[in-house]
């Protein structure tokens, strides 16, 4: 256990999390590849889909439901965190996402759009933290927090550019940016951040969100390809979200099966 000079501990070993961070990294890798392949594909098949004949509804049916349970058993494994804790911005994201208001991005796209803009949400909240932690702002930071936190950035700007590779290879414009309505509250509380524990917290709250969106989303995307890409990336989602319970001093014991109560609603979507 680490002790640093604000008073905050670490309440697992440096070496430990050094090790979990290794295990994250090593899942992350093994899955990029697969991840590449599925995003470009996807983006094919939805450019495509204006000319393809109506999908057999008992097959899609199977399809949903069979990728869904895959992906929430997976993600339950890795998974466990308090249920308590979330964003007050998010809501259960029950039934079919809605059309942009302005159309840019609709049915599939909707909900691609969304998880570009939640894992550049992510990448701008880690870059924040080490901002704040190299101007001194969080009092000590233990070596092994800050190689985690830049790992996981990266881990969520590859995750961005799989998605963003879907919308352009759809005719559609990239996510740039945060265009969520929750990201000025979001920016805020990592500005009151004064501690390693503060931003692991708000961290926290960002993973189980987008963890929980990519399980919304096996079960709400049309596409094969879809339920594909987003069930990859959310176990390396639910990986970050488990070792930041660690690094909180909480045991994530897992869930049987990840709920999906902390899930964007794509109505947080400003594009």
């Amino acid at each position: 256990m680490t002790t640093t000079r604000d008073g905050w501990e670490l309440p697992i070993s440096e070496a430990q999390l050094t090790r979990l961070t290794a295990d994250m990294e090593t899942a992350h890798r093994e899955t990029l590849p697969v991840l590449r392949a599925r995003a470009v594909d996807l983006g094919a098949k939805i450019r495509d889909r204006a000319t393809d004949a109506p999908r057999d509804p008992g097959r899609r049916r199977f399809l949903l439901g069979a990728g869904g349970a895959a992906a929430a058993l997976a993600l339950a494994a890795c998974s466990g965190t308090d249920k308590d804790s979330g964003p007050s911005a998010t809501r259960s994201a029950a039934g079919a996402p809605p059309a942009s208001a302005s159309g840019t991005y609709t049915g599939d796209l909707k909900v691609v759009a969304l998880a570009t803009a939640l894992e550049n949400q992510a990448v701008g909240a880690y870059q924040a933290a080490l901002a704040a932690a190299k101007a001194g702002r969080l009092g000590t930071v233990p070596p092994a927090v800050a190689t985690f936190v830049t790992t996981a950035m990266a881990q969520h700007a590859d995750h961005a550019k799989a998605w963003n590779a879907v919308l352009t290879g759809a005719g559609k414009p990239a996510i740039t940016g945060v265009p969520l309505s929750n990201q000025p509250a979001t920016t805020a509380a990592l500005g009151k951040a004064r501690s390693v524990g503060d931003v692991a917290g708000l961290a926290l709250q960002l993973e189980d969100q987008a963890a929980q969106t990519y399980l919304f989303a096996t079960y709400h995307v049309t596409s094969p390809a879809g339920i594909e890409t987003a069930a990859t990336i959310a176990p390396v989602e639910a990986m970050h979200a488990a070792i930041l319970n660690f690094v909180l001093g909480r045991y994530p014991v897992p869930d049987d099966f990840l709920p999906t109560d902390k899930a964007a609603d794509p109505a947080l979507l400003t594009v």
